[in-house]
């Protein structure tokens, strides 16, 4: 029997092979395989005793279209170079085809079902924040906790364990918080942060660098807020959890441990 990190290993390999294709790498972005919805993904179908060429197939996939999602959002961030944002374009189309291709192989049209409704209940939520449609910061918290786990609680919808799904969605935003935070420090460059600028200060057309060291502290705040209300439901999550194992709890130790309430930085640096 192989355990946790086996599989995590071989998988993570797998995807790998597929996702760093040598040409787009020459004009695009790394994909990023973010390795804690892999282990999430593997704990959750290795307690549910599958054989694990089913348990490859269904992270493969899942995996792959994730990268597909996440290379689609990259695109404004690639470079000017009109073929570098082509080929963006179409790599995200390439991961996608192959999630595809994988899970038509397994002819399991649930399944195929259910990551469905978790795109299009992403790509809904980027539209929301990327046009600037949201209806206050709950919302705008809530659009983001579904862009970053809806893939996985649609996986753990048709597992029928989703009674773990509010876990996984604070996790997720908790992760995507702290990122979007240590971004804002190094670069003042959110999107969470533009959209926090946008509805706590409602007509001020001043870029993020621009803002006062009081206001900025303030968007700061108020993502330290969501952080601490996410880890709060995370840590008592652990606690229930039913396909914890060793190598889940460490690094859900691990990323809790990063989130240190800073709202003075920006007065203490400046």
């Amino acid at each position: 029997m192989q355990d946790i990190r086996q599989k995590y290993t071989i998988i993570r390999e797998q995807i790998e092979k597929r996702a760093y294709d040598s040409y787009l790498l020459a004009y695009i972005e790394t994909p990023i395989i973010d390795e804690d919805k892999l282990l999430i993904l593997i704990s959750i179908m290795d307690r549910l005793e599958l054989s694990f060429s089913k348990i490859k197939n269904y992270a493969l996939s899942t995996m792959l279209i994730q990268i597909a999602l996440d290379t689609h959002e990259h695109i404004s961030n690639a470079s000017k170079d009109e073929k570098s944002r082509q080929l963006t374009v179409l790599a995200g189309d390439y991961f996608s085809g192959l999630y595809y291709k994988l899970l038509a192989e397994s002819e399991d049209i649930m399944m195929i079902k259910s990551l469905s409704k978790g795109v299009k209940e992403v790509n809904e939520n980027k539209i929301f924040i990327y046009h600037n449609k949201l209806e206050g910061i709950e919302r705008l918290m809530t659009s983001i906790m579904r862009i970053e786990s809806s893939l996985l609680t649609k996986l753990s919808d048709y597992f029928k364990v989703d009674f773990c799904n509010d876990f996984l969605a604070h996790l997720f935003l908790f992760k995507r918080l702290l990122h979007e935070k240590k971004q804002y420090f190094q670069s003042e460059r959110s999107v969470l942060f533009e959209s926090l600028k946008i509805m706590s200060f409602p007509g001020n057309e001043a870029r993020l660098e621009e803002l006062s060291s009081g206001q900025r502290n303030h968007l700061v705040q108020v993502c330290d807020h969501y952080l601490e209300l996410s880890k709060q439901v995370i840590e008592k999550g652990l606690k229930q959890l039913p396909y914890l194992n060793d190598l889940l709890e460490n690094r859900v130790s691990l990323l809790l441990k990063q989130f240190q309430p800073n709202a003075k930085s920006f007065v203490e640096e400046g």
